[in-house]
């Protein structure tokens, strides 16, 4: 599956989503499919089941687990990005807030918050690209400098 094809991937079940949360979770899941839906979707699995410190903690020492398993390097200048990883679950958390979980299935909230949030550029809208490609904020949460993040 080619990465674009992995990005437009709509999940039919929530066994879908919990194999990919799975394979994220044992470096398995390929790297052509660790998209940034997949991201957000793996994101939301841990926001669903777990305190906002653990599911911080989950995805940052997943993130940097998966990248470890497939040889790509975390410095200062690539692999894991604090603030973006922090940025992407604050705006799943939103998303959990405004929408009713009780009678949706994992791939429905899954699939719906892809379309909210599927628009990779749009942390810039709340960071210079420059701050937010810093190496400080790679390693470290910074606050946005162009829009407040609620």
């Amino acid at each position: 599956m080619s990465v674009c094809e992995a990005e437009l991937k709509i999940f039919r079940s929530s066994a879908e989503v919990l194999e990919l949360v799975r394979g994220f979770e044992c470096g398995t899941l390929p790297r052509a499919e660790w998209t940034h839906r997949a991201h957000l979707t793996v994101a939301l699995w841990y926001c669903l089941r777990y305190s906002e410190t653990e599911s911080v903690r989950l995805m940052r020492e997943g993130i940097k687990r998966y990248n470890d398993a497939h040889g790509i390097i975390n410095t200062r200048e690539s692999g894991y990005h604090e603030t973006l990883t922090l940025f992407w679950l604050r705006l799943v958390r939103c998303y959990l807030k405004e929408v009713s979980t009780f009678d949706c299935t994992l791939a429905v909230l899954a699939n719906e918050l892809c379309k909210r949030c599927g628009d990779k550029s749009l942390p810039l809208t709340y960071y210079a690209r420059e701050r937010l490609m810093s190496a400080e904020a790679r390693m470290n949460w910074i606050e946005p400098d162009l829009r407040e993040l609620n």
